[in-house]
C-alpha cells in the first residue's frame, strides 16, 4: 500500500528522536560504537518507503516510456518502489527533448506543437493509462515541474536589454541597446485551451542570444518599474537567477497567475502525489514559497514536494529549507558528493560517509540519492535549444560519479540505514544506461534485493560499529510488526585487498537463528549466539547484507528475478 509520505514523515518525527538526537551529537567522527533505539515492540512502526527515479538522460526518443514505465510498475512495486518520479511530462523545445527544455506547461503531449503531438515520453492518452496503472497498484506520481525558464520560442520581438558578465550576473557591460530575443510564446497548436496565457518579452528577465546581432551573451531586460534578476535566489556568479533559456520573471502578476493555475490543473488533470521542483537554486524563493502555500490550499497539503537545489553546502541548503517552513525537501547533494570522494579515495574512511549532510543534520526534509540523470550525464552543460530555436547540445551534467565498484556501498548507506531520510533509486541504476557510455545495471544486478531488504527488514533499533576506517557495519534489530520481527545486519569493506569481518549484535531475540547472505557475495550461515552476537564477514570492497535465512519473505527475496530488460531487447533509438 503507498504511504503517503507527509504522514510519514509526521510519525517519524516522535519515532526517530532519540535517532535524530544521537545522530546530531556526532563529531566528524562517530562513537566506535553506538545504539539508536526505534520503535518498541508494541509501538507502531511506520513502514518504509522508496522513491524511483524513472528515467535516465539517454532514455529512447521513441514515445514509448510512459508506455513502458506502466508495463514495469507491477515488478517495480514487488520489490518495494513506493512512489516515482516521472521526467517532465510537459512539451518540450522538440519532439526527441527531455523536458527540461520546456515549451508548454499546459501540453502534456495531447496537441500538434513542435513536429508532434507525443513528448519524448509519450502521449497524454498513454500517460493517462499510465496513472491508471498506478493508482491501481498504489503506487503515487511525482510530476517534474520545470518553472525556471521557456524555450523554443514560436517568435522573437525587440526588447530593450543590457549585456552582464556571465561570471557575475551583476555587472554590466556596456550600456542598454535593443535587441531582438526569442520570447514569443502563443501556444498557437493548443488554442487558449486550458490557459489563455500567451507570453512575451515582458514576463522574462533575461535570454541568452540576441537575434538582431546573431550574438550569444547574457542579456538582462530593461523596462518599466525596477525590473531586474531576481535578488533571492543562490548568490554562485554573483546572482544565479538566469540558468538558461528564456529566463521567467516570477514577479509578474500574469506569470504568478498562470503558474498557480498550472499547480491546480496538472493536479486534477493527472492526479499526481507531489512534485519534484527542478533548478530551484536560479528563481525567487519567494514565489515557490507563495505557490507552494497555494497547493496546500487547493489541492491539499498532502503532496509530498521535493527540491533540486544543486549546491554541496549544508548551511545553505539548511538555511533554505528552514526558510520554506519545513515544507520542502532537498536531495541530499553533500551526501553524494562525500560518496563520490570516498569511493575514489585510495583509504578512504567509510566513518565520515554522513559528515554536513541532511541526511545527518535534516533527515526528515532529506532526499537520498546515489545517481541520477545529471550526475552520471557526460555531455557538456549547453542547452538542446537556445533562444535562437536553432538545434545545440542537450542540457549536461552536474557531473558527481560514484564508482561502479562502491555502488553496493552507496545503495546499502542510503536504503538499510535508520533513518527517516527518504531514500531515491535511480532508473539507470535498476535498469542500466544507453549512449555512448552505456553501463549494466549497478550492484551486480543485486540492488532489486536491496530495495526489498528494506521493505522486509529494515526495522527496528540500530547498532552501529564504526571501529574502523575501512570496514563498518550495523544491525537492524526488527520490529514484530515487519516480517514477524526479522531484523538484519550489514558491513561494508571499502579495502580493495584485504577480507573483513565484524562481531556485532542483533538482540537477543534472534539467539538460536542462522542468517546468511542474501547478495550471496559472502559464503557460509552465521549463527546467533544466546546473547544475540554474531562474527558476520565480508570480502574485498564487498557489502554483506545478512538475514535470518528462515525469515518470513525470504525464500522470495532468496529467488528473486528482476527484469531489468525494461527495453525487452528491441532496437532503441538514442541518438
Amino acid at each position: 500500500m503507498n504511504v503517503p509520505f507527509r504522514h510519514l514523515q509526521t510519525a517519524s518525527k516522535s519515532l526517530s528522536q532519540a535517532a535524530q538526537e544521537a545522530l546530531s551529537s556526532h563529531s566528524d567522527i562517530p562513537p566506535k560504537v553506538s545504539y539508536t533505539p526505534g520503535p518498541g515492540p508494541n509501538e507502531p512502526c511506520a513502514e518504509n518507503v522508496t522513491m524511483f527515479q524513472a528515467f535516465e538522460w539517454n532514455c529512447p526518443k521513441d514515445q514509448k516510456h510512459w508506455t513502458r514505465l506502466a508495463t514495469a510498475m507491477p515488478s517495480l512495486k514487488a520489490i518495494g518502489i513506493d512512489n516515482m518520479w516521472i521526467p517532465p511530462g510537459c512539451k518540450g523545445g522538440w519532439h526527441g527533448s527531455n523536458g527540461y527544455d520546456i515549451y508548454d506547461l499546459y501540453d502534456l503531449g495531447e496537441f500538434e506543437q513542435k513536429d508532434s503531438r507525443g513528448t519524448k515520453w509519450g502521449t497524454k492518452d498513454e500517460l493517462d493509462d499510465m496513472m491508471a496503472v498506478a493508482r491501481k497498484l498504489g503506487v503515487g506520481i511525482y510530476w517534474d515541474a520545470v518553472l525556471n525558464h521557456k524555450a523554443a520560442a514560436d517568435f522573437s520581438e525587440p526588447c530593450y536589454a543590457v549585456k552582464v558578465d556571465p561570471k557575475d550576473r551583476t555587472k554590466e557591460l556596456g550600456k542598454p541597446t535593443e535587441i531582438e530575443a526569442w520570447t514569443g510564446f502563443d501556444f498557437a497548436g493548443r488554442k487558449g485551451r486550458y490557459s489563455p496565457m500567451k507570453y512575451r518579452w515582458h514576463h522574462f528577465t533575461g535570454t541568452d542570444y540576441d537575434h538582431r546581432t546573431q550574438t550569444n551573451g547574457v542579456f538582462k531586460f530593461l523596462g518599466r518599474g525596477k525590473k531586474d534578476w531576481a535578488k533571492d535566489v543562490d548568490d554562485e556568479l554573483g546572482n544565479y537567477d538566469y540558468l538558461m533559456f528564456a529566463d521567467i520573471d516570477h514577479s509578474n502578476p500574469e506569470v504568478r497567475e498562470d503558474v498557480f493555475r498550472w499547480g491546480e490543473w496538472i493536479g486534477q488533470e493527472v492526479g499526481i502525489s507531489g512534485i519534484r521542483f527542478d533548478a530551484v537554486k536560479h528563481y525567487s524563493e519567494d514565489f515557490l514559497r507563495d505557490f507552494v502555500r497555494h497547493l496546500d490550499r487547493t489541492v491539499g497539503n498532502k503532496w509530498f514536494l521535493v527540491g533540486e537545489y544543486w549546491r554541496d553546502d549544508l548551511e545553505v541548503l539548511a538555511g533554505y529549507i528552514k526558510r520554506m517552513g519545513y515544507r520542502l525537501s532537498l536531495f541530499d547533494v553533500p551526501l553524494v558528493s562525500n560518496l563520490a570522494r570516498i569511493s575514489m579515495a585510495r583509504k578512504p574512511d567509510l566513518r565520515l560517509v554522513f559528515k554536513d549532510t541532511l541526511a545527518l543534520h535534516h533527515p526528515l526534509n532529506a532526499v537520498t540519492f546515489v545517481q541520477n540523470h545529471d550526475t552520471v550525464s557526460v555531455l557538456p552543460y549547453k542547452p538542446r535549444f537556445s533562444s535562437t530555436n536553432k538545434p545545440q547540445q542537450e542540457r549536461g551534467s552536474l557531473e558527481t560519479i560514484v564508482t561502479p565498484d562502491f555502488m553496493a556501498h552507496a545503495h546499502a548507506l542510503i536504503l538499510l540505514r535508520l533513518s527517516p531520510a527518504y531514500p531515491c533509486i535511480f532508473y539507470g541504476d535498476l535498469y542500466g544506461i544507453l549512449g555512448s557510455r552505456s553501463r549494466p545495471p549497478a550492484c551486480g544486478g543485486q540492488l532489486p534485493k536491496m530495495i526489498l531488504a528494506r521493505k522486509l527488514y529494515a526495522y527496528g533499533g540500530m547498532n552501529e560499529y564504526l571501529d574502523e576506517k575501512e570496514c563498518i557495519g550495523w544491525t537492524r534489530l526488527g520490529h514484530p510488526s515487519k516480517s514477524n520481527g526479522a531484523g538484519l545486519a550489514v558491513l561494508l569493506n571499502s579495502s580493495r585487498a584485504s577480507y573483513g569481518h565484524k562481531r556485532m549484535n542483533v538482540g537477543k531475540h534472534h539467539a538460536g537463528e542462522t542468517w546468511t547472505d542474501i547478495m550471496s557475495w559472502a559464503w557460509g550461515e552465521v549463527c546467533i549466539d544466546q546473547e544475540g552476537w554474531g562474527t558476520f564477514p565480508v570480502g574485498p570492497r564487498s557489502v554483506g547484507v545478512w538475514v535470518n535465512a528462515r525469515s518470513e519473505g525470504r525464500r522470495g527475496l532468496d529467488h528473486l528475478v528482476f527484469d531489468d530488460d525494461i527495453y525487452k531487447q528491441a532496437a532503441c533509438v538514442t541518438s
